[in-house]
């Protein structure tokens, strides 16, 4: 189980660290929440750690951040702050628990194990959250992100992107396409796959450097940041 913590005290980060792996957990540690959120859109974890007063971004906000795109991962806040309202805004922003310091480490790791027993009865096979460098897709909430930005989709455009998403770079033909996407409802001889090819070009990949939508000449299509 994999847990990014954010708190900016250095004594204290790497002491819980230091704790979460000793009973079997890696923690990754960040001191502030603007490289907080740069590192969850480019790694998936179980559950986050975030006390409120650091650097940059506060941990609230963060928070708020990650339940715009992802409403399933954990997350504990761990905070100085007791007052009533304090916690009243963390459960308003989504938070899953809070924790007032000073605090036993015995008990955020009994926190942290109740919740993750909760989570796993309603995972699936089928995977709700796909990571594909800064490419952030929910699809529960048929919503993506690149860069932490949302970017409109049209509803046909979303499921081809989901399908090349899942073919996990891989390359997919003209022909699967149609067959998964719009389920042989026109002819594969039309150009309507480059067409909506195209589509998420503009969209998915004008803007970024990294391009993440690539074609195999004469084979068909593939979506991967190499």
């Amino acid at each position: 189980m994999n847990i990014l913590l954010l708190e900016d005290d250095l004594i204290l980060s790497a002491e819980l660290c230091k704790f979460l792996e000793s009973n079997n957990f890696t923690c990754d540690k960040i001191y502030d929440g603007e490289t907080f959120i740069r590192q969850i859109r480019n790694n998936s974890y179980d559950l986050y750690l975030l006390d409120i007063n650091v650097p940059k971004i506060n941990g609230l906000d963060v928070c708020q951040t990650i339940r715009s795109f992802d409403k399933n991962t954990p997350i504990i806040i761990i905070s100085a702050y007791g007052d009533l309202s304090d916690k009243k805004d963390a459960f308003t922003r989504l938070a899953d628990d809070y924790l007032v310091k000073p605090f036993q480490f015995e008990e955020l790791l009994l926190r942290i194990n109740s919740l993750l027993r909760r989570k796993a009865p309603s995972e699936s096979s089928d995977q709700e959250i796909i990571r594909i460098d800064d490419l952030i897709i929910n699809k529960t909430e048929q919503k993506v992100f690149r860069a932490g930005n949302e970017i409109a989709l049209t509803l046909k455009e979303f499921q081809l992107l989901v399908y090349l998403a899942e073919a996990q770079g891989r390359t997919v033909s003209k022909q699967q396409i149609t067959e998964h996407v719009w389920e042989h409802n026109f002819n594969t001889n039309t150009n309507t796959v480059e067409v909506y090819i195209n589509f998420l070009r503009k969209k998915i990949d004008k803007d970024f450097k990294v391009k993440l939508i690539h074609t195999r000449s004469g084979f068909g299509y593939y979506l991967s940041p190499l």
